[in-house]
This record gives structure tokens, C-alpha cells and sequence, in this order.
């Protein structure tokens, strides 16, 4: 479903760094199983220069979580604690060769890993709880704090950003009106400070008012003809047809249950029904939806369809 490069296929087949850090002296927890990925960083820490000497890590997650990790370990092993904290998920993210820009939360989880590494070095607090402000996201429990600095660090302009570096709003978009009002607070400070922001647009499903589906077509192009109820289950069907191998291969598998509207009910079965990877095995059949069938549509599992009186 994305492409990789060959530097984030080569760390993920071959992870350096990985497993328990004899003689750890800073450790970072952060994420959790239980929302998909959860990353943990074991720093070995020279007391007298605080140089960086060794640095392992063991992850639950993607190949993206598997080789973001393994590059981070590769790229603080050397550095200060100082220079450390200076490393960016961006940082992560280039020594990849890039990431999918749906898996660029796997690179704000190792930034994440390392500040919490640190802080336990130095005894410190830190905590990736929803505590210091509002939850936004229910489904992944990130935060109004977690949102705000994720999108000032990497300048994000539109909820699909967001979900991105963030996973929020990759469940079940009740967030999405919550997620916008940030954009536009975190506009609307970059406009006092005379910066120029890219246009709030958001091509997921939730906040209809601000969604642009496709390019404007030229002036005297006539509009695309809409799809009819056999052609748009028939694109729905080429879609899960493409993505069915890869959960085979896990001993999952899926098929649609119903179209209402702009929405789309399927059943996940096998190792995918119950899976805690659920929301996002959703949430990227979702985007591929979108993508092939050219309209905002959600994508919901069949437990969620409305039982008629």
C-alpha cells in the first residue's frame, strides 16, 4: 500500500541496534500496544561527557516503527545529550531516504523515545499523556499539546497531516473538528507573525466544509461524470481485491458488507477480526478508497452499520 525506500527496506530487514541495552542508563517508553505501535530507546550515557556511547531499541510495529528506530539509534550513537535532543523526527525521516507521508508518526514516536530516553538520564519527567492538555483523539489518545507542537515543529497545514505524524483522526474522525480548530489557532499565529500558510484543506472525512476531492479542472471543462451504484461497487471491490493479499498473508482477510451513502461497511475476518491493528488496516483501506473512487468516503467495520427498527 506505500512505497518504500530502499534505505528504510534495508533498515527494517536489518535493524541495527536492536534488542535489551546491557548497562542502560537512560530509558524511553513511549506509544502502546494496544493503539498499534509502541517503541522503547535504552541509551548507554558516558556520566562524565554525557556522550552518547551505545543505543538500542526494541519496537511493537510497522517496518516503518522497525527502521525509524534502527536509524535513530545509528544517528545519536556519538552525539552529546545536547545534540541529541537538537535531532528531529524530519532528521529520522531524511536518513530514511524519506518515509510514506502515512508513516510519518512511526519518526515523531523515535523523536518522542529519545526525549523521554534523556529525561529519564537525567532524571527527570516526561510523559506522552493527554495531562498538560485537552485529549483530542480518543482513539489513539493524543493530546491538544501533542498536536499543537507536532504542527508547528513540521509546519502542517491540514488535518490529513495531522493523522500522518500523529495518527490522530486515523479512527473514527470524530476528532476532525478538533484537529481543525488547531490548524487554524496555529494559522492564525503565523499570520501575526507575517508568515504566509498554505490554504487549511483537509481530504479526509470529517469537517465537509473545508474538503477538496480533486484539482479544479479548467474553466469550460465540463465536470466528471459521477460514478453509479454498480460502478462505485465495483471500484470498491477492486480496491479490497488489491489489498486482500497482504492481510492474507497475516491470516486476515476482508469483504464488503454494505454502501450506504458515502459509506462503506466491511467485514475484516480471520486474524483481522478483533485485531488491534484494526483502526489502522481501516484507516488505509479508507485512504485507498478515496483515492481510487475520486470522494470522501469512510470506511467502517460492519459492527458499526445502523440496525433498522
Amino acid at each position: 500500500m506505500w512505497e518504500y525506500s530502499d534505505k528504510v527496506r534495508e533498515h527494517f530487514f536489518n535493524p541495527r541496534n536492536s534488542g535489551p541495552l546491557k548497562d542502560s542508563n537512560g530509558i524511553g517508553d513511549v506509544g502502546s500496544i494496544q493503539c498499534g505501535d509502541a517503541l522503547r530507546l535504552m541509551l548507554k550515557v558516558n556520566e562524565q561527557t554525557e556522550v552518547i556511547e551505545d543505543a538500542h531499541f526494541q519496537t511493537f510495529g510497522c517496518g516503518s516503527a522497525i527502521a525509524s528506530s534502527s536509524a535513530l539509534t545509528e544517528i545519536i550513537k556519538g552525539m552529546t545529550l545536547d545534540q541529541a535532543l537538537e535531532v528531529s523526527n524530519q532528521n529520522i525521516a531524511d536518513y530514511l531516504d524519506g518515509l510514506p507521508p502515512e508513516k510519518m508518526h512511526c519518526s515523531v514516536m523515535g523523536r518522542e523515545a529519545l526525549q523521554a530516553a534523556i529525561a529519564n538520564y537525567r532524571g527527570e519527567e516526561w510523559s506522552d499523556d493527554h495531562e498538560e492538555g485537552a485529549l483530542i483523539c480518543k482513539c489513539f489518545a493524543i493530546d491538544a499539546v501533542k498536536i499543537a507542537d507536532v504542527v508547528t515543529a513540521n509546519q502542517l497545514n491540514t488535518v490529513e497531516e495531522v493523522t500522518f505524524y500523529t495518527k490522530a483522526g486515523g479512527g473514527c474522525t470524530a476528532c476532525h473538528e478538533g484537529i481543525e480548530e488547531i490548524l487554524v489557532g496555529i494559522k492564525a499565529e503565523r499570520a501575526g507573525h507575517g508568515e504566509v500558510s498554505p490554504p487549511l484543506v483537509s481530504s479526509l472525512p470529517a469537517a465537509p466544509a473545508a474538503l477538496v476531492s480533486a484539482p479544479t479542472a479548467a474553466v469550460g471543462t465540463p465536470p466528471p461524470a459521477r460514478l453509479t451504484l454498480v460502478q462505485k461497487i465495483r471500484k470498491i471491490e477492486e480496491v479490497l481485491e488489491s489489498v486482500r493479499p497482504m492481510l492474507q498473508r497475516d491470516h486476515g482477510d476482508v469483504e464488503l458488507a454494505d454502501v450506504q451513502g458515502k459509506t462503506i461497511y466491511v467485514t475484516l475476518k480471520g486474524a483481522c477480526s478483533g485485531c488491534m491493528m484494526e483502526v489502522a488496516t481501516l484507516g488505509g483501506i479508507q485512504q485507498k478508497m478515496i483515492e481510487t473512487l475520486g470522494e470522501l468516503v469512510k470506511v467502517l467495520p460492519v459492527s458499526h452499520m445502523p440496525v433498522e427498527a
